[in-house]
């Protein structure tokens, strides 16, 4: 989710499309949210890791 949030936000940029821009950053900081949970021992979505 990350990964896609951040090609997402270059695409943005470079084109200057400003939707693609927003559900960028919004996909990278759930993503880093997800990542901090499953990294701290959370369960996410059922799943004792979140990958």
């Amino acid at each position: 989710m990350i990964v896609l949030g951040v090609i997402l936000l270059i695409v943005g940029f470079i084109t200057g499309i400003s939707i693609l821009w927003t559900i960028g950053l919004i996909l990278v900081i759930i993503g880093l949210v997800l990542w901090v949970l499953g990294a701290v021992g959370h369960s996410v979505g059922g799943r004792k890791h979140y990958y």
